[in-house]
């Protein structure tokens, strides 16, 4: 083939248009690499830096009419992370949009504004301050003890044997003037000579000397404690006796002994105790914050194990004037009638005292009252989904569950009473978030200053 006056070879066109192919194909591919490469790398960037593209206008949220009736925005969040704020809209670490959070919803530096919606998700609940009747019962444990007024000791006055026991087990029942044992004691068989001795003498001559011998030896007789029956008795025998009869001073149960048939017994030995058990006391223990809620001759409940759905009804008799050094408790002492016997001294009971204070006051439920061991805090509703922190200065526990405020609320404000604590949270957070813009606010500020003065020199 002849062109332009030169002669080309069929191969040498074949191989120039297989080259040219090759290097065209070559630089598309080149290109749709670089293409690909640097576009995703220029898109992730924009989205970590939250700048908006025109190139890209489904990475950020818009704004619409609606966010603009807001108010200002004062940052942006996360919608699945509150923690994750920014200054900028954008994407989250998520990759999903971010949520701008309006000035009105920072109501106050700790106050929270929340969506019937989500108050409802939340289970948020609501109850009114009341003010009424202050009642707080007492609900504490005791134990059941005799009567101390009601309780007798029998000691010898003299030294002896038991020549006879009568009662010879402990929580025998014995009645007033029953013999309880027989004893003999020299010193006794002494005294009932001297005494037979005086009455004979008085019956023979007389005179204001025999008697006052009488009296004597008689009255000798009455200091060992020998009943009035058997020194008659002995007038009429004329007749010492071996032994005299003790009896018993009152009715009751026997709930000491220290005696043996047989068995020798010192001067001042307690032999006996008894005590009558149809009245017995209920040592019950309350704290000391409870102490200015009793007063005496309260009314008292109380129920034992052992009779389950039975209440017995007492009074407060009084009010130990000091604490127990073990248990820093206050001891009161309840009063119960036993006619039935069914308080047994040593049992342990479930005490009630219901107490009301004088005047009224306001009182919230206790549930309502975060409790972080420095403050007590309520939420108040201030309506339009408002809830607002209110430190209080609370009073003793009350009936129901309720507890009384000395101050932070008013009656027929409203608390919450399910939920507070995702508000606590809430409150706290955007709390932090604002002290964080503040600090935010017065570096840029002071770097404002700082380029200022600078620019003057």
């Amino acid at each position: 083939m002849k062109t332009d006056g030169h002669v080309r070879k069929p191969g040498s066109v074949m191989v120039t248009v297989f080259l040219t192919a090759v290097l065209t194909l070559l630089l598309a591919g080149g290109t749709a690499y670089w293409m690909g490469y640097l576009g995703p790398r220029e898109h992730a960037q924009r989205v970590k830096t939250g700048a908006q593209s025109e190139e890209h206008p489904q990475g950020t949220r818009e704004m619409s009419s609606s966010d603009t009736e807001k108010g200002k925005i004062l940052y942006w969040r996360a919608p699945m992370n509150p923690t994750e704020i920014y200054d900028k809209p954008g994407k989250s670490a998520m990759g999903m949009d971010l949520v701008p959070v309006y000035e009105d919803e920072m109501i106050g530096q700790e106050a929270v504004k929340i969506d019937p919606v989500i108050q409802q998700n939340m289970g948020i609940r609501l109850a009114k301050v009341t003010k009424g009747p202050l009642i707080h019962t007492i609900r504490t444990y005791g134990h059941i003890t005799p009567d101390e007024t009601l309780t007798a000791q029998v000691n010898l006055k003299t030294s002896g044997w038991i020549e006879k026991l009568f009662v010879d087990f402990t929580g025998k029942y014995v009645k007033k003037g029953e013999p309880l044992f027989e004893i003999y004691s020299p010193d006794l068989v002494a005294a009932q000579e001297e005494y037979l001795v005086a009455f004979r003498s008085l019956g023979r001559a007389g005179g204001p000397g025999g008697r006052s011998m009488l009296e004597s030896s008689q009255r000798r007789l009455r200091y060992f404690d020998v009943p009035e029956s058997e020194i008659q008795a002995l007038e009429k025998s004329g007749k010492v006796n071996k032994t005299v009869m003790i009896r018993s001073p009152l009715s009751g149960f026997v709930i000491q002994r220290n005696a043996e048939e047989g068995a020798y017994i010192k001067a001042g030995t307690m032999v006996f105790r008894i005590a009558d058990l149809s009245r017995v006391w209920v040592d019950a223990h309350i704290y000391e914050y409870e102490f200015s809620w009793i007063v005496e001759g309260q009314q008292a409940e109380m129920t034992l194990s052992y009779l389950p759905g039975r209440t017995f009804r007492g009074t407060v008799a009084y009010v130990y004037p000091y604490l127990q050094p073990k248990t820093r408790d206050l001891i009161i002492r309840l009063v119960f009638q036993n006619p039935e016997m069914e308080l047994k001294p040593e049992m342990y009971a479930d005490v009630s005292i219901k107490t009301v204070l004088k005047g009224e006051g306001l009182m919230v439920p206790s549930e309502a009252v975060i409790r972080t061991g420095v403050r007590n805090v309520v939420f108040v509703s201030s309506g339009h989904g408002k809830f607002v922190p209110r430190d209080l200065v609370l009073g003793p526990l009350l009936d129901n569950d309720r507890v009384q405020v000395l101050a932070g609320v008013t009656a027929g404000e409203s608390v919450v009473t399910s939920g507070q604590f995702l508000l606590d949270s809430e409150s706290n957070l955007k709390e932090a978030v604002r002290k964080m813009m503040d600090a935010k606010t017065k570096a840029a500020l002071k770097k404002e200053d700082k380029d200022f003065f600078a620019d003057m020199e």
